[in-house]
């Protein structure tokens, strides 16, 4: 599934961006580069809640048919998944979207400073996405030929990216383990791709 490639990456490198523009706002004693290298850790550890939280920031930003844009862009063929571009696409976001991404993110990081790692199953998170697919699938028709396209075309890039946010939709009205399940997993798959892509 295409899902994987950026999705909550752009959460991830977020705050560097913003904290470039607004130190003021970073946690004392935080370096937000040091974050990104050690995100799986912090993932592993923050408790539900705020990775539940920045679940609701990019569920937020999907909502913005202008910030939509920024974070479709990063599942194209040949986009720039690279630090730097991911920063390029965070910095798009309006000020609403990039406070409310580095509140989500200093709670992760914070959360995964402060705890052990949390019980996860990856089964789960998978499972709880694919249910998620399906019921777009269900609720939206082509959601799932939208999904898989890959074509290049400014119709196929409309397409992926309002399956994209069908399937954000989808995840925003499941109950909240669930949903921490099917975060928890896409960003394990996020970091994968960002490491191997940078």
């Amino acid at each position: 599934m295409k899902l994987h490639a950026a999705l909550l990456c752009l959460a991830l490198v977020a705050m560097p961006a913003a904290l470039a523009q607004s130190p003021r706002t970073a946690p004392q004693g935080i370096d937000p580069l040091a974050l990104i290298a050690g995100a799986n850790d912090l993932v592993a550890r923050a408790p539900d809640a705020d990775i539940d939280r920045l679940f609701q920031a990019v569920h937020a930003a999907s909502r913005n048919d202008a910030e939509a844009c920024g974070l479709c862009a990063l599942f194209e063929p040949g986009a720039d998944r690279s630090l730097q571009g991911l920063q390029r696409a965070a910095e798009a976001l309006g000020g609403d979207s990039r406070a409310r991404f580095i509140e989500a993110l200093a709670g992760v990081a914070i959360g995964g400073l402060q705890n052990p790692p949390q019980p996860y199953d990856p089964a789960e998170g998978e499972q709880a996405l694919r249910t998620a697919a399906v019921t777009a699938a269900m609720l939206h028709e082509g959601f799932m030929p939208a999904l898989e396209n890959a074509g290049a075309d400014a119709a196929a890039r409309r397409a992926r990216c309002t399956a994209l946010r069908q399937l954000l939709q989808v995840l925003h009205g499941f109950e909240a383990g669930r949903r921490v399940a099917a975060t928890r997993y896409l960003l394990g798959e996020g970091l994968a791709r960002l490491g191997g892509d940078s």
